[in-house]
């Protein structure tokens, strides 16, 4: 049996966060990174189930500097190679909450991926999280990622959100564009995001 994770609301995201970055600053850890996965969208604004934080790192110094700067936390899982999926990989609980810091070491020249290659690193935005901002990767390329993974309950909320606070569509159709994805299909995701409340994107 693995541990049970409550899912998080965006008070206890950003407790979290504060104190990982509170750690990080006293630590003099200065390295770029960026906040992915449901998280990200949690902290967006958008209402869905989060049971951890996932963090993105280039190198793996840039892991073993944020688990170093974690020490008075309880480490779950050490910094560790992870073949399979390419990834050098730490598990932290901070004040409750599971943090997970990672490289994800896949070559690719493409902007289309939240976690993989210049996406996250080129499409961001700085969010405020009490007395921090948060690099926080843009909410099209969690789309994309939800959408590639056909979950419906993740893409629809992420889709009215960007009806209704704007989007990079030029992002969205190059992304869905690089989809094995129908016409017809790409076109209702279009029109569900040019819906005043996101439309239902099937």
């Amino acid at each position: 049996m693995g541990r049970e994770v409550a899912l998080l609301d965006r008070p206890t995201l950003c407790r979290a966060l504060e104190t990982m970055l509170d750690y990080a600053a006293l630590a003099s850890v200065a390295v770029e990174y960026r906040l992915i996965g449901t998280a990200a969208a949690l902290l967006h604004g958008v209402t869905l189930p989060a049971g951890d934080v996932d963090i993105l790192l280039k190198r793996r110094e840039d892991v073993d500097a944020f688990s170093a700067a974690l020490s008075r936390c309880t480490c779950l899982v050490a910094p560790v190679w992870l073949p399979g999926s390419h990834q050098y990989f730490a598990r932290y609980d901070v004040d409750g909450v599971e943090v997970e810091f990672s490289t994800v070491e896949w070559e690719t020249t493409s902007d289309l991926s939240e976690a993989v290659g210049p996406g996250p690193w080129r499409h961001y935005v700085e969010l405020c999280c009490g007395r921090h901002t948060v690099p926080t990767v843009a909410l099209e390329l969690r789309l994309l990622t939800e959408l590639l993974r056909d979950r419906a309950d993740r893409y629809r909320p992420l889709s009215a959100h960007l009806a209704a606070h704007g989007y990079d569509l030029d992002l969205v159709r190059r992304g869905l564009a690089a989809m094995d994805l129908s016409a017809d299909r790409r076109e209702a995701v279009l029109r569900g995001l040019a819906a005043p409340t996101g439309g239902a994107t099937p």
